[in-house]
């Protein structure tokens, strides 16, 4: 996928009903309260395409589903991640208001949240949790909350001035990127809807690779959304990180993340190739567990490479081209 500081060996896939999904948002998002301007620019960042990626092999109904969940998400991180002082108890009243309205099944009111900001999580959230297993519906749950209490930890390190070193960053950004909560949607917008057992789905080679996944989607965003984070990230972004704890420059510590990006992808094949055998049933759903964490970082790679949301910086559009 790119040279020769950023190879990604996992093949793109791409669902082939994205384009009508696509335009189907337009008119869900309107029928919720969003203005038509707003939704036409909502159709034109990809997020149709992001899921398409994420998900090759959902429904077509399934990917309207988890396009218009991921759609809110991006809503989200605009709402209480634009700038690098965010108002701190705005953004504890929106989580508050996610909170409630996910807890309560929208029978709560949520002050913080706007009303199409809640209409379009729960016209997404419901269908998609209302088919899935208790055990399954927790899973999501727990991925969603870590997400949110990551949101609030950086917003609180932003409103004090906290600039986390690396290895703490590191760990928030598995929380802000909402990439377990992508993970644990697999089994919704995936090929049989099979499901893995908790003692199996939380296997120590299992939870390493869903890490490694989620570290090089993270850090690979970290890298093309550069430019902006500058501005708005407080230093919350893993180029930024290593360059103050390592007193480098920006360029240097970039060839320094891409470095270790590609170090991380190196133990993510091996990890891919080593997964045990937990019997003929449960393999064949771990096996689309782990393909789909491989899409999630093919797919992030992709979209982010062919979305108008990240302009690249110089050094890193260097380093990278589609093939």
């Amino acid at each position: 996928m790119v040279t020769p500081g950023l190879f990604c060996p996992i093949p793109p896939r791409i669902s082939p009903h994205t384009d009508d999904v696509e335009d189907w948002l337009v008119s869900w998002l309107v029928e919720r309260g969003v203005a038509a301007e707003t939704a036409g620019r909502l159709r034109d960042s990809g997020f149709a395409r992001y899921a398409g990626r994420l998900y090759p092999d959902a429904s077509p109904a399934d990917l309207q589903l988890v396009t218009a969940l991921f759609t809110w998400f991006f809503l989200l991180d605009d709402t209480v991640d634009g700038h690098a002082t965010p108002p701190l108890e705005r953004v504890r009243a929106t989580v508050d208001g996610v909170f409630a309205t996910i807890d309560s099944d929208g029978r709560q009111p949520a002050p913080g949240l706007s009303e199409p900001m809640r209409a379009l999580l729960l016209d997404s959230w419901r269908p998609i949790t209302g088919t899935l297993s208790e055990v399954s519906v927790d899973r999501i749950n727990d991925a969603f909350r870590h997400h949110l209490d990551g949101i609030l930890v950086e917003a609180s390190n932003k409103w004090v001035g906290r600039r986390p070193g690396i290895v703490e960053y590191i760990q928030l950004r598995r929380a802000t990127s909402a990439a377990y909560v992508s993970y644990a949607l697999i089994e919704f917008a995936g090929a049989g809807r099979m499901r893995i057992p908790e003692a199996v789905y939380h296997h120590p080679v299992l939870r390493e690779i869903s890490a490694a996944g989620n570290d090089l989607l993270s850090w690979f965003n970290d890298l093309v959304s550069l430019e902006r984070d500058e501005r708005t990230s407080a230093g919350h972004n893993l180029v930024l990180a290593t360059a103050r704890e390592r007193g480098l420059s920006r360029d240097a510590a970039t060839l320094e993340v891409i470095g270790r990006w590609q170090e991380r992808m190196t133990r993510f094949v091996e990890l891919r190739a080593a997964v045990p055998a937990f019997g003929a049933r449960i393999d064949a759903a771990v096996r689309r567990y782990v393909e789909g964490v491989a899409d999630s970082v093919r797919g992030t790679i992709d979209w982010s490479l062919e979305s108008p949301r990240y302009p690249m910086p110089p050094l890193v559009e260097d380093w990278v081209s589609a093939n």
